[in-house]
């Protein structure tokens, strides 16, 4: 489509209810005043790999596209950031960054459709989480589009430059329901120079959990902490990078667990990272439960879901895998957590996210100043708003 083509379908298929997929930050922000003039509900989205995440997707007028946003607009290796479009996917963010033996580690699902602007929406990260951060750590600043048709920049290009970027954190996490988001800046890691990966295998939670409580309470550093249940046992994940004086450091301390490196250990962290895609691709009416915890109650809350589990044992996240609505005991499961994934008539009929906290009154509040006709992205945050 070429850039006049995309403004005449910004405009003219906000009567015909076809979808708009501009080709330029400014043709999106056309697009959004265009449908907010008339008052018509918008839908936002990239690749839609979140489709089964958050509330469910209400019946929209207008569905605005990232689709072809997919530039690398800014690279500077050497300052250790990248300025891109909020429609390129993680996987082309990450070949071009590894060019340089640069990366950004989320590591979220779907990696291979996952787009930037997605994966900052709904506040998505991965194993490295333990060390590197989430999406709040690893974005230096970003531009979204309102629906009074403004582009808004936030925060910046340098890494210590904090000047707007709490405008910025107010989208992250937003699942698109403030305003549409149009390019993120990233702080970028340099790749370690190896990697090795440690695979303790349990038959008790309280063992793999007193190894785990070994490694945060010594000097080592790994960059992911992984705890899997299985249907025997538990397998313990840590991962360390660095030279290979560093990784032989980890081999004499983490004497009781299997070393792995190369194609083994990719596979392994690829079916970790790809844990929830592959669940939910295996089983259609598979809902996901996701649970914050304390270090100290990580054993606990594993040991407590049935059937599989997953946890960032080093962050202090569950997640419980139930292969059908019958298998959840709602009342229990969903007393601290929230509805991750679920089928689409599971999230219009559930309270997706039981304690929303102190925060929602403020919450609703930022809602009601950059929406206050309540058309972007209705429910997807938890059904709450």
């Amino acid at each position: 489509m070429s850039g006049n083509a995309a403004r005449t379908s910004a405009c003219a298929t906000i009567h015909l209810l076809m979808i708009v997929t501009p080709e330029s930050t400014e043709e999106m922000a056309e697009a959004l005043v265009g449908a907010a003039a008339e008052g018509r509900s918008i839908n936002l989205c990239g690749n839609s790999t979140k489709n089964g995440m958050g509330g469910p997707i209400a019946p929209a007028e207008v569905t605005i596209s990232t689709a072809e946003l997919n530039r690398v607009l800014q690279y500077e290796p050497r300052d250790l950031t990248i300025s891109v479009e909020a429609g390129i996917s993680y996987r082309e963010l990450s070949r071009v960054l590894a060019e340089h033996g640069q990366m950004v580690p989320l590591d979220p699902a779907f990696s291979d459709r996952a787009t930037v602007g997605g994966i900052v929406a709904a506040n998505v990260s991965g194993p490295r989480r333990r060390l590197y951060g989430t999406a709040r750590d690893m974005v230096i600043g970003m531009t979204f589009a309102t629906l009074e048709g403004k582009l808004i920049p936030s925060g910046g290009m340098v890494v210590k430059n904090v000047a707007g970027l709490d405008m910025g954190k107010l989208m992250i996490g937003s699942f698109g329901t403030l305003a549409a988001i149009a390019v993120v800046n990233f702080r970028v890691h340099p790749m370690p120079v190896g990697t090795r990966t440690f695979v303790g295998e349990f038959d008790r939670i309280g063992d793999a959990i007193a190894r785990r409580d070994e490694v945060l309470k010594s000097q080592l550093q790994p960059s992911a902490i992984d705890l899997v249940k299985g249907d025997e046992g538990y397998r313990l994940l840590i991962q360390a990078g660095g030279s290979a004086a560093v990784l032989d450091r980890y081999s004499r301390e983490l004497d009781w667990a299997r070393a792995i490196e190369g194609a083994e250990e990719e596979a392994l962290w690829e079916e970790i990272r790809e844990f929830t895609a592959r669940f939910l691709a295996a089983h259609e009416n598979g809902v996901v439960i996701r649970t914050p915890c304390a270090l100290s109650e990580v054993g606990g809350v594993m040991e407590g879901l049935p059937g599989s589990a997953l946890a960032r044992a080093g962050s202090g996240v569950c997640w419980g895998y139930y292969t059908q609505v019958g298998d959840l005991r709602h009342g229990g499961e969903l007393q601290r957590g929230a509805v991750e994934f679920a089928p689409q008539d599971v999230r219009q009929s559930w309270e997706l996210w039981p304690r929303a906290g102190s925060d929602f009154a403020m919450m609703k509040k930022i809602k009601q100043m950059f929406d206050p006709g309540c058309l972007l992205n209705r429910g997807r945050l938890y059904g709450r708003i």
